[in-house]
């Protein structure tokens, strides 16, 4: 809905299917959702993660995911951007930073956004349609754009809010 034209977005719609982690069992994973998992990180330009807070920490889910893929590499080097859906949520966010860190993702900051949802029970439509939420994501992805398409990051932080404009490329 908001993506440029030069994004394509792929939800991974299996991360509740990947089984617990077992180093142990690593090699075996050459097919299943881990497989799928990993494909998908290897096939993508950039990744967005966007994640709630749970006793402020990272879903076990999402950890688990992340961590069958620390040993094979799919996220070494790869432009990754975060969406915090709630002011609240910053452990969350921190914890995924430092794993995503020790994972050597490229972390772009310029990028990351804090959109406040919490409690507010909105739609993908809705949220698309907010103003506020919809200039940041487009901000976000433009960003995103200029660095996988263009190789470059643009610092929009001196820039106040009405004179920013994000056109496509």
């Amino acid at each position: 809905m908001l993506a440029p034209p030069e994004i394509e977005i792929e939800l991974f719609q299996e991360m509740d299917q990947i089984p617990p982690f077992n180093p142990d069992l690593e090699a075996q994973n050459t097919s299943g959702p881990v497989a799928r998992f990993r494909e998908a990180l290897r096939e993508s330009a950039a990744i967005l993660f966007s994640t709630p807070e749970y006793a402020h920490g990272l879903p076990g889910v999402l950890k688990n995911a992340l961590d069958w893929v620390v040993g094979s590499g799919e996220l070494s080097g790869k432009p990754v951007i975060l969406v915090n859906a709630s002011s609240r949520g910053t452990y969350a966010i921190a914890s995924l930073k430092e794993v995503l860190t020790t994972m050597d993702a490229r972390l772009l900051h310029d990028a990351e956004v804090t959109i406040d949802l919490l409690g507010k029970g909105l739609t993908a439509a809705e949220i698309a349609q907010a103003p506020d939420s919809a200039y940041k994501l487009l901000a976000s992805l433009t960003l995103l754009v200029e660095f996988c398409i263009h190789g470059r990051t643009v610092d929009i932080s001196g820039v106040p809010p009405s004179k920013r404009r994000f056109e496509n490329h």
